[in-house]
């Protein structure tokens, strides 16, 4: 391993997330709002916050939705870059295609694109650093690891075996979508070809003797795959749960945007997002719900757990639980 330490990341933000339809139909997963802002935007303050000064994003589906927003990042106070696949490559593909955007760094964060997490990423490289790895990888515990990759470890923190998602998983630990690479391991990967980081790179490294280590972090971890995931992730940013720097500032039970209109008679609660610009009617009830911008819930309308698309018109007296609406 290098003993300098210069540090940079990359963000897989290529999948489809089929599992978040129909919210996905136009937006990548990546770039749906949460908490106020994209997805990826709380990764890439996450980033910054561990003192990454360059991020790459490897982008497939939608890729031409990333750049206008993010730009070169200079509004965030990181550099950012874009590495667009032609094909799609799996995850160790995408890794070794966006490498080539980065520039002079010895070690590596990688981010799945789905996973909002409160672990300590600058403890992780320490480790990291400590362990003399060739590779780290975060690890978290769960209840039920059918749905996940288990990792199996010695008593030193040391990998020894990867089982993806199989109905009897030796141990609750699993593969939480943060890695540490070092550069030269990226660079063994093949370029252009399909390759799965989590099925044949960690194997093959494994096999050969590398040093590949878990850092194990049991703070707060969400998989946001789902439309129900992705509610939850929002509410309890705003709640405080997990904390983000992205997060827009707000007070109480709901975060409102920029030119957001509330009627006096109306309620808010349940960490709901009220979109810039959106309106809330006269004696409307909104719980738990994202209403994106520019949209206008109608008087007297109850909704609850519900996404509301961009510029929708909720009806008066509309009373919906789970629905999408625009969408």
């Amino acid at each position: 391993m290098t003993s300098s330490n210069k540090r940079g990341a990359i963000l897989l933000v290529g999948g489809m997330g089929t599992r978040l339809a129909p919210l996905t139909l136009h937006t990548p997963k990546p770039m749906l709002p949460v908490a106020g802002v994209p997805f990826t935007e709380h990764q890439i303050v996450k980033a910054r916050e561990a003192g990454i000064t360059e991020i790459v994003l490897a982008t497939s589906f939608k890729a031409e939705l990333f750049e206008p927003y993010f730009g070169n990042g200079s509004k965030l106070g990181i550099e950012i870059k874009y590495a667009i696949e032609k094909q799609a490559l799996g995850t160790g593909g995408a890794i070794r295609n966006a490498a080539q955007s980065l520039g002079d760094v010895d070690q590596v964060a990688i981010f799945n694109g789905d996973v909002l997490s409160g672990h300590d990423l600058l403890a992780q490289f320490d480790f990291h650093q400590s362990k003399s790895a060739d590779v780290t990888l975060f690890l978290t515990k769960v209840p039920d690891a059918r749905a996940f990759g288990a990792v199996e470890m010695t008593s030193d923190f040391a990998v020894t075996a990867f089982n993806e998602k199989m109905e009897n998983p030796p141990t609750n630990t699993i593969n939480a979508g943060c890695y540490i690479f070092n550069r030269d391991v990226i660079n063994s990967i093949p370029r252009d070809l399909v390759v799965s980081v989590e099925r044949e790179t960690f194997p093959e490294l494994l096999s050969s003797g590398a040093r590949v280590f878990g850092f194990v972090d049991t703070s707060y971890w969400l998989d946001i795959g789902t439309p129900a995931a992705l509610l939850k992730a929002s509410q309890d940013l705003i709640a405080g749960k997990i904390t983000s720097a992205a997060t827009p500032r707000h007070q109480g039970s709901y975060l409102a945007l920029a030119g957001a209109e509330i009627a006096p008679d109306a309620v808010v609660a349940g960490y709901t997002v009220i979109g810039a610009g959106a309106v809330i009617g006269a004696g409307a009830e909104v719980t738990g719900s994202v209403v994106n911008d520019g949209a206008r819930v109608g008087a007297r309308a109850k909704l609850t757990n519900c996404f509301v698309s961009p510029g929708m018109e909720i009806p008066d007296a509309t009373i919906a639980e789970g629905a999408f609406f625009g969408y």
